[in-house]
């Protein structure tokens, strides 16, 4: 081979070598490009996620505000409903008795520990329109806990089952908005009669359940025919009652429906059932 050949061969070596080396450095910018390209995509995917957590913390700190509105709106009609009370309780203050007072100063502490508990509660709840008694759910769970409350104490508890008698009649002949009186009347009557903590339910349309602590049913059976005799001199009905007396391990529900049994037994013998 001549020396001009060797020279030939020479420099076809060493340019492939060169194209050998700048498509190794190709690769190792593709690379890198490649590298630096997910590197964004994952800041960016993680500045989404940022601000998706910042948009759904927002959302929640705006459902809790309107929760917080809620509950001020549920407190503000509770009140109204109270003071509507109170002035029909007012109105038949012939009707307020001293009967049952006995006990009361043993009673004080206990229950202005409950009347606190309860506010609490009522600030979640809603009570009756018409009569400023529980509703059923809110009323339930009072009753639970006057039940768990008793246990605790003397474990004395009664319900009292309470149906309004001619109720019926009273709308056909006068109107439902006379209906209406009657059971605003009976509501404000059994507050009269009855301690502040002492739950009132409205358990259906003319049906209510009073829970009654630390007395026994021949007093409780003493308070309703005082509100018996109160609410026929004021709108000319009265009320039938079915009474249970708590027992041990004894549900509310179970006691509840001995006290709705005893109610039927009493209209039974009066010719209603």
């Amino acid at each position: 081979m001549s020396e001009a050949d060797a020279a030939i061969g020479d420099r076809g070596a060493s340019a492939a070598t060169t194209t050998e080396r700048r498509d190794d450095a190709e690769d190792t910018d593709a690379a890198d490009r490649a590298e630096i390209a997910e590197m964004m995509y994952r800041a960016a995917a993680q500045r989404a996620a940022a601000v998706e957590a910042r948009e759904k913390a927002a959302a929640e700190r705006d459902s809790i505000a309107n929760t917080r509105d809620q509950v001020a709106t549920d407190r503000d009609s509770i009140a109204n409903t109270r003071d509507r009370t109170a002035a029909e309780r007012d109105s038949i203050g012939h009707s307020r008795l001293t009967a049952g007072r006995a006990g009361a100063a043993e009673e004080a502490d206990d229950a202005a520990l409950e009347r606190a508990r309860l506010e609490a509660e009522l600030q979640r709840a809603h009570l009756d329109a018409l009569t400023g008694a529980f509703r059923r759910e809110m009323g339930r769970l009072a009753l639970r806990n006057e039940i768990e409350r008793a246990r605790r104490s003397d474990g004395r508890f009664v319900i009292a089952f309470i149906d309004v008698d001619g109720l019926k009649g009273v709308n056909d002949r006068d109107g439902h908005a006379a209906g209406d009186r009657v059971l605003r009347t009976l509501a404000a009557t059994m507050r009269a009669n009855l301690r502040s903590y002492d739950p009132i339910v409205r358990f259906g349309g003319d049906e209510f359940i009073l829970g009654i602590s630390s007395v026994d049913a021949g007093e409780v059976q003493h308070r309703i025919a005082v509100m018996d005799q109160s609410l026929r001199n004021a709108t000319g009905v009265g009320i039938t009652a079915g009474l249970a007396s708590l027992t041990s391990n004894e549900s509310l529900d179970e006691l509840t429906a001995r006290a709705d049994a005893a109610l039927i037994e009493a209209k039974r013998h009066r010719g209603e059932a």
